[in-house]
């Protein structure tokens, strides 16, 4: 969210037009702002994705609210991110929506009781049902990032929370209910400005640690009113000094120690906002990526294997983008955008300037690729938040979905080139470069909002990946993918890896897919994108291939294993130590 003064936004008319020029140079496909009622073309072989807005027929009923009362205090466009996953073990992928609360000024709503967080059950066939307090999570904290994961090793996946506040671990049950055992596993971590955070076996011990990153130290009493044009503002990440962010160790016992300092974590200290962890350097082990408002260059926590880190960013070529400018990093994504078998990053970043992707170039080292790729195609107006690199069509390449939406709901007012509400992006891959077809995806169908969070996952169970976006101060979105529907044939691989000696939701791991002449990538992560948490169960489009030769699964403190007989066009899970693949629970037929 780079908002680093009133100048930052009240660019001048001349600078735009270097910007357009430079843009157009680069052959970044940049064009000029959509007109709103533009229809989208009919689906066509060069773009045969389409999505249509399932969100009325879902029944999620949630709404969101980031509890503005207009006096624009910091946190309220940093809320929130979105998790996917599935909480009661049924094979159905669940919902949960971090929500906003009240601050100083604020009305209550039509209901008269504060707003709360949403855990939504899915029901199948595209429903969903609101059970979070039949599942025991009455939470009504200030809401900013969600991550999921087995923390315990009972086989239910557990949930993360940072806030407005402390932070917020819920212990699942495994009976479809979960407790606050916040205090019992020492993760509160005082009183900050949480972000995006995510769970990963850090010294291969077998259990999921914790990394949280923390934006700035902003109070509600140290509040302070911007203005740009003379028009109300909300203050950027340099008007306040940057929290460092927290590690957590997982004892082993349901508790966590606070080890920042020992683990190298707080030798340097940035507004963090999206998080991702990946094994950048194919070592065997997890580092961490963060994405940083602005104020600083991103952070690459290289691992040493025992889970100690020291910063890399800029020698491994992720800090900046190629021009040597910081990012207004949102949203943080790790996929193989190219096919090499590498894991690339992809970051969004605040308008005018571009998100970017950076090319694994192995050995550690990245380079920034979006120019040559045309990976920020139609996102120079717009400030991206969510992200989800994913192959939407299964043709075996993994496309670009970015959230949009400004922060100033009066950015009208004062700059002409964007506006607060905004259609969504989708971009293509078709081998090697990046083509907006967000248009004839059906995206321009859609009302705009102001998104934030994004999640990416198979919600139907039909062999597509679908979306859900969070938008602020308004319901969420669900886009339903229609390549089934629309008669798509290629074929899709989902993955759920389940560890014994490794933690149990095989976080970390790295799982090769090979088909034919071709080989797919990816690893398993526990949040990502803005803020967000999603894609735990693994999908592969695998094109044309009608057949999956063997599996490979490089496992954290572990060894590889293969696996062979894998069925196509259905979710299999990959138990460690057992080198056969066994149909899951919510698999198709």
């Amino acid at each position: 969210m780079v908002l680093s003064s009133p100048h930052r936004l009240a660019l001048s008319v001349g600078v735009v037009v270097l910007v357009l020029v430079l843009v157009l140079v680069l052959g970044l496909g940049c064009g000029q702002p959509r007109p709103p009622a533009a229809l989208p073309p009919p689906p066509s072989a060069a773009a045969p994705i389409r999505f249509v807005d399932a969100t009325e027929a879902s029944r999620i009923g949630f709404v969101h609210t980031d509890g503005s009362s207009g006096r624009r205090y910091l946190v309220e466009p940093l809320s929130a991110g979105v998790a996917t996953f599935d909480y009661d073990g049924d094979g159905r992928i669940d919902l949960y929506f971090p929500n906003g609360a009240l601050l100083p000024g604020a009305e209550p709503g039509d209901s008269g009781s504060p707003p709360r967080h949403a855990l939504c059950r899915n029901l199948g066939a595209g429903v969903f049902r609101d059970v979070s307090l039949a599942a025991g999570i009455d939470c009504r904290d200030y809401g900013l990032g969600v991550v999921a994961g087995d923390v315990d090793e009972d086989g239910f996946a557990d949930l993360f929370l940072t806030t407005f506040g402390a932070k917020r671990l819920f212990r699942n049950l495994g009976d479809g209910t979960f407790v606050d055992a916040t205090e019992s596993a020492n993760v509160a971590d005082g009183e900050k400005v949480g972000a995006g955070a995510t769970f990963l076996d850090a010294d291969g011990d077998g259990d999921l640690d914790l990394y949280a990153a923390n934006y700035v130290r902003f109070t509600l009493e140290n509040h302070r009113p911007r203005s740009v044009k003379g028009f109300p503002a909300y203050a950027g990440p340099r008007d306040y000094p940057p929290w460092p962010d927290t590690f957590f160790r997982n004892a082993g016992d349901g508790r966590f120690v606070e080890a920042s300092v020992d683990a190298g974590i707080a030798a340097v200290a940035g507004p963090g906002m999206g998080v991702v962890c990946l094994d950048h350097d194919d070592d065997g082990d997890t580092d961490i990526y963060v994405g940083n408002d602005a104020l600083e260059g991103n952070f690459l926590f290289e691992n040493d294997g025992r889970g100690n880190f020291r910063e890399t960013a800029l020698s491994a070529g992720v800090a900046v983008n190629r021009f040597g400018a910081e990012i207004g990093s949102m949203g943080t994504e790790a996929g193989d955008a190219d096919g090499d078998g590498r894991i690339d990053l992809f970051i969004t970043d605040f308008q005018p300037d571009l998100p970017v992707l950076f090319r694994n170039l192995g050995r550690g080292q990245f380079e920034d690729a979006t120019a040559a790729t045309a990976a920020g195609s139609g996102a120079w107006q717009f400030v991206t938040w969510g992200t989800a690199m994913a192959d939407f069509d299964n043709d075996g390449r993994r496309d670009l979905f970015l959230a949009c939406g400004h922060l100033n709901d009066n950015v009208e007012a004062f700059d002409d080139t964007t506006a607060y509400r905004n259609h969504n992006l989708l971009l293509r891959n078709v081998g090697g470069r990046f083509v907006d077809v967000s248009a004839a995806a059906g995206l321009h169908d859609i009302p705009r909002h102001a998104a934030r969070g994004v999640a990416c996952d198979d919600l139907d169970d039909d062999g597509d990946l679908d979306l859900v976006i969070l938008n602020s101060r308004e319901a969420p979105t669900l886009l339903r993918n229609l390549d089934r529907e629309h008669g798509g044939t290629n074929h899709w691989c989902q993955v759920r890896v389940r560890g014994r000696q490794g933690n149990r939701d095989g976080v970390g791991a790295k799982v090769i897919l090979h088909a034919g002449d071709e080989t797919f990538v990816d690893e398993v992560h526990a949040g990502r994108g803005y803020q967000g948490h999603f894609g735990t169960r693994l999908h592969f489009g695998l094109g044309a291939h009608p057949a999956i030769d063997r599996i490979e699964i490089r496992w954290i403190g572990g060894g590889t294993e293969t696996f062979t007989d894998i069925p196509i066009d259905r979710l299999t899970e990959l138990t460690e130590g057992n080198g056969q693949a066994v149909a899951a629970p919510g698999s198709s037929p």
